[in-house]
């Protein structure tokens, strides 16, 4: 029997993983936690107030729930690390450390951290970038996703922590709100169009980047935890792709449903960190070891988050 603990669970990926990995293992076998109050689905099922930064509390919630899995998802992202690069390094090391020590001691038998294409940089290869090539990232969420990509690598080899990870590209829901990343302008987009509103990007129209739909994301997190040991050939991180396109391409789509729909574009400080990152992404790694593939691309992802983000105004 899992018992599994969600840190960062009320975040944009966080909400939807635990209400699929509920489905899955039961409401009750799914402890959901963050340092904000759960709102929407989430009351649902059982939560537990967390500060990721407290070592002791987080330890006493896994002793308390017999935790065996958990997917520490707490992190400060890229666009809003760039305001408070110091914390954002506090933030998302340290607290990465206390899971993989907690996994050390024993208290937790497997772990997934997320990382991000973020750990690449501007002299990476832009086009199908391969899992292990240069990186040099110029962000400091960018930065501490490298450096925790090394440190769960090292945890397994050295204590034989069963640490899985995905670097995700920028991914795209409608269930919650962005959390600050860059790539967040292909979340926004969806709102404003839905509600008849013009969308003013901060990405230049031709800035091309690696995208997923949040269902594959999902799919994927749970699929790399469940696959056997054996198959996980990478302990640091896995590249992994869904679709790469650009704002003007997203828009076009959008407009392929609703006409009206306008955008204009005023690039600030994250076409900056956008140009930094790869184009496309080779996960050749991930198909190969695990069986990963995704099942949306734009379109398909257009007409479903409008659908659903129409359906939802209309009740």
């Amino acid at each position: 029997m899992k018992n599994i603990l969600v840190i960062g669970a009320c975040g944009q990926l966080g909400t939807e993983l635990t209400m699929q990995l509920r489905e899955l293992y039961g409401t009750d076998n799914v402890i959901a936690s963050d340092i904000n109050s759960p709102s929407g689905p989430l009351s649902d099922g059982p939560f537990e107030n967390l500060n990721i930064m407290d070592n002791d509390a987080f330890r006493s919630i896994l002793k308390k729930h017999n935790i065996t899995d958990v997917y520490h998802l707490a992190a400060i992202l890229s666009a809003k690390g760039e305001q408070n690069p110091t914390f954002a390094w506090q933030l998302n090391m340290d607290s990465l450390l206390y899971v993989l020590e907690a996994a050390k001691d024993g208290l937790i038998k497997q772990v997934y951290w997320p990382s991000s294409i973020a750990v690449f940089g501007p002299d990476t290869p832009k086009v199908n970038t391969p899992q292990n090539t240069l990186m040099n990232p110029t962000t400091v969420y960018g930065i501490s996703k490298l450096a925790g990509e090394r440190w769960c690598d090292y945890y397994h080899q050295k204590y034989g922590v069963d640490v899985r990870s995905l670097r995700y590209p920028g991914l795209i829901g409608y269930k919650s709100a962005p959390g600050g990343g860059t790539t967040d302008y292909a979340v926004d987009i969806f709102f404003k169009a839905t509600k008849g509103e013009s969308y003013e990007c901060y990405i230049s129209s031709n800035t091309s980047l690696p995208m997923m739909y949040m269902n594959d994301a999902v799919k994927a997190t749970i699929d790399i935890m469940n696959a056997d040991p054996d198959d996980i050939k990478i302990r640091s991180s896995y590249n992994i792709a869904g679709m790469s396109f650009t704002p003007a391409e997203i828009a076009a789509e959008i407009k392929e449903i609703i006409p009206e729909f306008e955008v204009t574009y005023n690039p600030d400080f994250r076409e900056d960190i956008a140009q930094s990152w790869p184009d496309s992404i080779n996960d050749a790694n991930a198909r190969a070891d695990w069986d990963w593939k995704p099942s949306f691309d734009l379109k398909a992802m257009t007409k479903d988050i409008i659908s659903n983000l129409t359906v939802d105004a209309i009740g």
